[in-house]
């Protein structure tokens, strides 16, 4: 699917990637849903391969990275200015915040994380409703945005990270038959 370039696109694409994920996850058995990934990471690129132990782990990231946007606008719209990512992280660094994110949920279990990334997404999707296509998708909507647009943030969180979790979790599944 193309990358979403309007709220109408961006919302049928976030809710049809999310739809994917869950009904891959309701494919699972309560035991696949719970046991550590076991594909050959070696022809993988991207740290995220190895920093995810299970699906747990990718609910989480998921979860997390919602948090991050909903911080972001939320304190920026009330004249709290910060950056998207939290203070002490750029994007370069913000691998090393990916991995603290698993190590700070690592006392969850499945159902917890499956619980916080449902309610995170139906937090996210109440505030993408609450802005306009213009807003969205205009550079220079808001000035704490930067160059980039409102929307690509949006995207990026939702129907981008559900299409990248989805592709994770299918390649698990396979390396279980």
């Amino acid at each position: 699917m193309a990358r979403p370039t309007s709220k109408n696109d961006l919302i049928k694409s976030s809710n049809e990637q999310y739809n994917k994920l869950i009904s891959l996850l309701n494919s699972l058995s309560d035991e696949e849903l719970n046991i550590s990934f076991s594909f050959d990471l070696d022809k993988e690129k991207g740290a995220h391969w190895k920093r995810d132990k299970n699906i747990h782990d990718v609910l989480i990231h998921l979860n997390e990275w919602h948090k991050l946007l909903l911080n972001w606008v939320v304190s920026n719209q009330n004249g709290d200015e910060r950056q998207f990512l939290k203070e002490e992280y750029n994007w370069r660094t913000y691998g090393t915040m990916n991995e603290e994110f698993t190590k700070n949920n690592s006392d969850s279990n499945y159902e917890e994380a499956l619980s916080k990334f449902i309610e995170s997404h139906e937090q996210v999707m109440e505030l993408l409703n609450g802005f306009s296509n213009e807003e969205l998708f205009s550079k220079n909507s808001f000035p704490w945005v930067g160059g980039s647009t409102l929307g690509s943030y949006f995207v990026s969180v939702t129907s981008s990270h559900y299409e990248w979790a989805s592709k994770k979790i299918r390649k698990f599944k396979k390396s279980l038959s």
